[in-house]
């Protein structure tokens, strides 16, 4: 073997495992405040000294002007907002935003908001056996939220 084709060998193999590593990363577990409600699938922790801008993992809820977009912001604001919250951290993503599950008051945020047609499951990024995709059928299957509307606009 050549030496530039073993060094792009070596190269991709330690991308590989780095890759691997990364990706089994333990999640961070963070308990706090939530402050604030952005919208459907955004919040903010916050702790003694310092605060989290946390992305609901593997949910994408509707943009504000879309419909049923504030329904969503409000919803979340019910489950979370001014509660003792927990979040399991999965990263950041393009933003800076901690992706994470969020527990709120011992309620699965990501989940319910799913549950209640608040937001679909993010095809791109949610695992395949995710228990969200049962949840989106049934929301759809019984028009809850924005399923009720005719043709709903992904975010």
């Amino acid at each position: 073997m050549t030496r530039p084709r073993r060094r792009r060998l070596l190269t991709t193999i330690a991308g590989i495992v780095l890759v691997c590593f990364a990706s089994h990363a333990p999640a961070i577990e963070i308990e706090g405040l939530v402050s604030d409600v952005q919208d459907g699938d955004t919040i903010t922790l916050a702790k003694l000294d310092e605060s989290y801008r946390v992305r609901l993992v593997d949910i994408d809820a509707p943009e504000l002007a879309q419909a049923f977009g504030k329904e969503s912001r409000t919803s979340l604001r019910e489950m979370c907002l001014f509660k003792v919250a927990t979040i399991d951290t999965h990263g950041e993503d393009r933003f800076g935003r901690t992706l994470a599950r969020v527990k709120c008051a011992g309620v699965d945020a990501n989940a319910e908001q799913v549950r209640r047609g608040m937001a679909w499951v993010f095809i791109r990024y949610a695992p395949k056996g995710s228990p969200l995709y049962t949840l989106e059928a049934e929301a759809r299957a019984t028009r809850r939220g924005l399923w009720s509307e005719q043709d709903p606009t992904a975010p």
